[in-house]
């Protein structure tokens, strides 16, 4: 099942001879989930041919666990009267937290 993705996504993925870039907004859809080794994201835009992408990742969760220690350590770069993206932010970390310690 998938969800209308909430804000913006930009990908890019860069070869030695190619470079892919794609920009997902409010009308693609996006998966995340657990699995037993880590966690997998899946973001989508529908549509005709010339425009329907997708990116499947997959990121084991020690990888997982050295990201989110990153984005704590820079956490700074969010502006202080970035009220909104702290709150989302906040409470997406509470909620995970929650989860883990039942």
């Amino acid at each position: 099942m998938t969800k209308a993705i909430p804000d913006k996504a930009e990908v890019a993925l860069e070869f030695p001879d190619k470079l892919y870039v794609g920009t997902f907004e409010h009308t693609s859809r996006f998966e995340a989930h657990l699995d037993p080794t880590g966690f997998t994201l899946v973001l989508e835009r529908t549509g005709d041919e010339d425009v329907r992408k997708s990116i499947h990742m997959h990121i084991n969760f020690g990888l997982f666990a050295g990201i989110l220690s990153e984005l704590a350590s820079t956490v700074g770069r969010i502006p202080k009267d970035d009220l909104l993206h702290r709150d989302q932010l906040a409470r997406a970390v509470d909620q995970l937290h929650r989860a883990l310690a039942r």
